[in-house]
């Protein structure tokens, strides 16, 4: 698992990094609406405890679920994908494609509610995207999505939940 994991974070990732200065600005959640939510002073322990182990190792401890593991690759219903964290919005279902990779992915994303930073823990720098709210880790966006924002938003499903319309 791990090692088609890293083969294909390498060569995916050598597409973010050929592109970068395409990529956006990183987007400081330290900051702003979110920066005093109370998901903010939730204990290691007490997320495990919420989460469940897939979910806490994702979006606490910045893990990779394996991919096409995720029910929400096969969800085409309208609605709402949020934050399995703490239930914040991040993508509407009409912004999600079929990018192949395993990994739910979007071309599109509430920016008010996400934060950026960079990502090296491969090598090579990458532009991971988290939960403004909760600060939990959602996944990575490159930049070779499809029209109109050439995004993809390559997102755990195990971080998120699906809000049917």
């Amino acid at each position: 698992m791990d090692a088609v994991f890293d083969r294909r974070s390498v060569l995916l990732g050598g597409v973010a990094v050929a592109l970068s200065g395409c990529a956006p600005e990183a987007a400081d959640a330290s900051e702003g609406q979110w920066a005093n939510s109370p998901f903010r002073r939730i204990s290691d322990a007490e997320w495990k405890r919420r989460l469940g182990d897939a979910s806490w190792r994702v979006l606490r401890h910045e893990g990779t679920e394996q991919p096409f593991s995720s029910p929400l690759n096969d969800e085409h219903r309208r609605g709402v994908f949020v934050c399995k964290g703490c239930a914040l919005p991040l993508f509407q279902s009409g912004w999600k494609y079929d990018s192949g990779t395993g990994w739910p992915s979007f071309f599109r994303v509430i920016e008010a509610n996400i934060g950026t930073k960079t990502d090296r823990r491969i090598g090579i720098a990458r532009i991971e995207y988290h939960c403004a709210r909760c600060l939990g880790h959602q996944g990575h966006l490159f930049m070779d999505g499809p029209a109109p924002t050439g995004r993809r938003y390559c997102n755990n499903g195990v971080a998120l939940r699906f809000q049917p319309a």
